[in-house]
């Protein structure tokens, strides 16, 4: 693969070259001098830091006493100064237009120009202008021809043109200038400023600029095929507001040409030749041999051989080979048949960061050679785009907001992780909180280098941990039951039923809801809905209500509807939790056929469900957990056989006439059900829906704790109203919204209003 990537890449340079997008030129770029390379502007990080700002003086050439002061950070490189500029309409310095100002110490007289670059109101309104260490003097100095005079080597350290510090490093040489500055009178002050820096995104180094030859590809043509490409379709960008960074970086004020030299010992070597006699002759061609002839054939001397060329030493920017990964990863030049069969791609996931180092620059390489390579019937039958959708992740940072990196010691230790959490459990941990686009605080635990113990325990990943287990704890309980062939009674069997037929709504809906998340790419929803689902509805309360008192045995039929149940759960949870759900899908029959995995078992469809029944399902959880939470308070015994009674009414006997919905409610709350005209009872009363209910038990009554909890309920329940109202008074919403999402609301607030009147009597009785 990477002889073929090798091959696409000096194809693609030559073919840039014959369309005159490509050319070699002396330029101001950005140097990294710890790598000894050349940056693009986007491998360059800018951030502002802390450092000084030195005022130093130049003395007016022919006069005594006149000096014109100038502000800088980077005083090393008076040195190197060319110039003194202002703006011509700074009255401060028209007296000076003609003159010459001598740069101190190496007592070089340099003119004063006037450009409108400066800037009037910054420091002294005076400049020193160092053509060869700064971007924007270099342009000054190519507008007044100045010399340029580099005094920095490759590493960073001062060169002999610098007269003074040769050798020393420029930070080094920077703070002893300034003392030499402050002892020969030039140092009038020194002040604390903060400035925005350029540091290497590889090496952090600060980047020097630096006039160097480098190969350049001319980017107005691309970067105006990409941006359409992505602002009028068909590519998509997840989340929508990426389009924002996307469009800023291509508007065509901000597009700079490609710097796509590096100076490095690995990479893809740039095909070109050079005359060794004269290394402004060189030859662009895919071989030595196809140089050589360029050369000989231009030149008109046959007699030159292979010998008399050195092939360059530089390498393309890494990014120069990734742009062309949706081609070459099919061998697009060389063998089309499997690109026209997968190209163009669906999906490119992809962090933020990278947007412009890498999703653009893949946009405007299959704009440039698809059409060529697919033809153009398959052009216009599939697009020449390289991916319908693009879903940018978030960076992963630390609790600090930090991005987790390797110099600041702050990204976990993945197999530690692995070992505590197991690898669905830190897979979980990431993708239940990496909404797209947004970036992801991860207190993440790592090792510790002085100890084996592991630190700041993460959330995250013991939930998945957590939900790892609770999977294998239901598979055990199914796996430990004795199996016989029919229900134990006709109560068993209506129980087990009412269970899965819910179960088959409850799960078809969160189907549902999965793929929408899956189709608009919001996978931390997708898992979350599983993981509420998985725990909550078939853990939690199905198998709570399948399962058979014990050491009784469970009927054959309910077991391998509970079976294919688990089989479609697993499914669903794969892509998120492969390792536990493989094993769980192996384990959950006896035997499977060879290649019977859950990695390629078939997507489960939703069936229909019925909202209403799901709605009854929700009163029933509501009114268990009302049970729960009243033996609990008053030191029931959570199995003790208790009455519970219901108001009698039309709706409260239409909820239990559901086949199943009263003996479930009976077996897993621990309650016999009855219906009641009466208003007060021994126990406790709360309201289960809209309905009040009473649990039957001797209980010393505290008038004054329950007065409270009821007016507290009431308090809550008044100011959901108020919020309910609001938004069904507001126009805009009513207009806008749903029809079923305003019955909704409609519905809340019907319910709502009656739990209050409800709550009210019980006051009202109380007092």
């Amino acid at each position: 693969m990477e002889d073929k990537l090798s091959d696409a890449v000096i194809k693609v340079f030559v073919d840039l070259h014959k369309k005159g997008l490509l050319y070699r030129g002396l330029r101001m770029t950005n140097w990294d001098p710890a790598a000894q390379t050349v940056l693009s502007n986007e491998e360059v990080i800018h951030s502002e830091e802390n450092s000084k700002l030195y005022h130093v003086r130049y003395k007016i050439e022919g006069s005594e006493d006149e000096w014109v002061t100038i502000a800088t950070t980077r005083p090393e490189t008076i040195l190197a100064d060319a110039a003194v500029a202002v703006h011509p309409d700074d009255e401060r310095y028209t007296h000076l237009k003609g003159k010459k100002v001598i740069v101190p110490m190496v007592n070089r007289v340099v003119p004063i120009i006037f450009d409108k670059y400066v800037k009037v109101d910054f420091g002294t309104g005076a400049l020193k202008v160092t053509p060869a260490h700064d971007m924007n003097d270099y342009e000054i100095g190519q507008r007044h021809k100045l010399q340029v005079i580099d005094i920095l080597h490759d590493n960073g350290r001062l060169n002999p043109k610098a007269m003074y510090y040769v050798g020393m490093d420029r930070e080094d040489a920077r703070k002893q200038i300034a003392k030499d500055l402050k002892a020969q009178g030039y140092l009038v002050k020194t002040e604390n400023y903060s400035n925005s820096v350029g540091r290497s995104e590889r090496t952090n180094s600060v980047v020097e600029p630096k006039l160097t030859k480098q190969w350049f590809l001319k980017m107005d043509k691309f970067s105006e095929t990409a941006l359409k490409a992505v602002e009028e379709g068909p590519v998509d960008f997840l989340p929508k507001h990426m389009l924002n960074m996307y469009r800023n970086w291509l508007k065509p004020e901000n597009v700079r040409d490609w710097c796509i030299s590096r100076q490095l010992w690995w990479g893809q070597q740039i095909p070109a030749w050079y005359l060794k006699t004269d290394r402004e002759q060189f030859f662009v061609a895919e071989t030595a041999e196809e140089a050589l002839a360029q050369a000989q054939q231009k030149l008109n001397n046959p007699e030159l051989t292979i010998e008399d060329f050195d092939r360059e030493e530089d390498v393309v920017d890494t990014w120069f080979s990734s742009w062309l990964w949706p081609i070459s990863v099919f061998d697009g030049f060389e063998n089309q048949e499997e690109m026209k069969y997968y190209y163009p791609t669906n999906v490119l996931v992809t962090g933020w960061d990278i947007m412009f180092f890498w999703v653009a620059r893949m946009i405007m390489a299959g704009y440039e050679w698809a059409p060529e390579l697919l033809g153009e019937e398959m052009s216009k039958k599939k697009g020449i785009f390289p991916f319908k959708d693009v879903y940018f992740t978030g960076m992963v940072r630390d609790k600090l907001g930090r991005k987790m990196s390797k110099s600041l010691g702050n990204s976990p230790d993945s197999l530690e992780l692995i070992k505590k959490y197991g690898a669905d459990g830190v897979r979980y941990g990431i993708l239940s909180a990496a909404a797209a686009g947004n970036d992801v605080i991860f207190d993440a635990p790592f090792a510790d280098k002085s100890k084996t113990s592991i630190k700041n325990e993460s959330d995250l990943c013991g939930t998945g941990s957590k939900f790892s287990n609770k999977l294998w704890n239901a598979l055990r309980m199914l796996k430990s039951l004795e199996v016989v062939d029919k229900p134990a009674n006709e109560t068993v069997s209506k129980i087990n039923n009412f269970a899965a037929k819910w179960l088959e709504q409850e799960y078809s809906k969160t189907l549902e809801s999965v793929e929408k998340s899956f189709e608009s790419y919001r996978l931390s929803e997708a898992v979350k809905t599983l993981y509420n689902f998985i725990w909550g509805d078939f853990c939690s309360w199905y198998l709570e209500l399948i399962k058979p008192d014990y050491q009784s045995p469970i009927d054959r039929h309910t077991l391998e509807t509970s079976i294919n149940f688990f089989e479609k759960f697993m499914t669903l949870l794969h892509p998120f939790m492969p390792f536990v759900t493989e094993e769980i899908w192996s384990n959950l029959r006896e035997e499977r056929a060879d290649g019977d995995d859950c990695t390629v078992s078939r997507w489960p469809s939703a069936g229909s469900y019925d909202d209403k029944f799901i709605y009854k399902i929700s009163l029933l959880k509501n009114l268990v957990g009302s049970v729960r939470d009243a033996r609990n308070k008053n030191q029931l015994k959570p199995k003790e056989k208790l009455a519970l009674l219901v108001k009698d009414s039309d709706a409260a006997r239409s909820f239990l006439a559901e086949s199943g919905m009263k003996e479930a409610i009976e077996s897993i709350a621990y309650v016999s059900i009855g219906f009641t005209t009466e208003d007060e009872h021994s126990g406790v009363n709360f309201i289960a829906g809209t309905e009040q209910y009473y649990l039957v038990f001797e209980k010393k009554v505290d008038e004054a704790a329950e007065r409270k909890e009821l007016e507290s309920e009431l308090k809550r329940l008044k100011g959901f109203i108020i919020g309910i109202e609001k938004k069904l008074g507001n126009e805009k919403f009513v207009s806008n919204a749903p029809a079923v999402v305003i019955e909704k609301e409609r519905k809340k607030l019907a319910d709502n209003k009656a739990k209050i009147e409800l709550l009210e009597e019980n006051l009202a009785k109380l007092n």
